[in-house]
């Protein structure tokens, strides 16, 4: 089950879950109204001000994680195709011998990146590339340690390019800790809770109309489910609508200036 799937149920579920809460408000309204000669429980607004004010709280650190770490993401394909170009530069600092069999391995290393995360769903496909990955680093490293200690490369020369393919190597872990760094599921039960909460007091508020105000209350639960679910689609950005993709354009524009 795809998690845009995923994303777009529990959307859709929010919006009705929230109707149907706010129409027990207004159950729950009208009783007191008919219990307690037409007035709702007093106090009432402090309350509801706090929830409120804690539901708002949470849904705008939430987006703006979400948005922040979306970001981040697209950041990263960027920072990691100027290391990889930065590295490939600095092959022209070994010895010539060397350069040509370093410079395809860095051409087949670059394909293996830009591939890494165009099948994402795919867990075993993404598996077997970050694999391929880690083999062409180590293949890399190994050629460029040996150019450098065999040829009795000056150290400053040897500091710029094991230094470049350093941090080449040390950016793919962090690119894979990034695509995995989400808020706890806890954060996410509370969001629903919260709405659920809501929704409950907007109902409990509109019990003394004698019609049901469903412009108000369908309003509210669409613009709701609708935030929780570009939540849930920016925490995931390449599985769902708004997606990272168009970043990877960098390591494609580098792949092409390694003819």
């Amino acid at each position: 089950m795809s998690l845009l799937f995923v994303a777009f149920i529990t959307g859709l579920s929010l919006f009705f879950l929230m109707l149907v809460a706010a129409e027990v408000g207004r159950h729950i309204g009208a009783a007191r109204l008919a219990r307690h000669s037409g007035e709702l429980a007093k106090g009432s607004g402090s309350t509801e001000a706090a929830v409120f004010a804690l539901f708002g709280l949470l849904v705008a650190f939430t987006f703006s994680g979400a948005a922040s770490r979306f970001e981040d993401r697209r950041h990263l394909i960027a920072d990691e195709a100027n290391a990889i170009g930065t590295a490939y530069l600095r092959l022209d600092l070994l010895p010539s011998d060397v350069q040509a069999p370093l410079r395809e391995l860095f051409r087949t290393y670059v394909d293996v990146r830009y591939g890494v995360y165009r099948q994402y769903e795919d867990d075993v496909a993404t598996r077997t590339k970050l694999d391929e990955s880690a083999e062409l680093q180590a293949a890399i490293w190994g050629m460029a340690l040996s150019a450098v200690l065999e040829q009795g490369t000056p150290t400053s020369t040897a500091t710029l390019v094991l230094g470049s393919l350093n941090e080449m190597i040390d950016i793919t872990d962090t690119r894979e800790m990034a695509t995995r760094n989400h808020p706890p599921l806890a954060v996410f039960l509370l969001l629903g809770t919260l709405s659920l909460a809501c929704a409950l007091l907007v109902g409990y508020d509109t019990s003394p109309n004698a019609r049901r105000s469903w412009l108000h209350t369908v309003t509210f639960a669409a613009i709701v489910s609708l935030t929780v679910y570009v939540i849930i689609d920016l925490e995931f950005p390449r599985l769902g609508f708004i997606r990272v993709d168009s970043a990877d354009v960098a390591l494609a524009e580098l792949r092409e200036s390694m003819q």
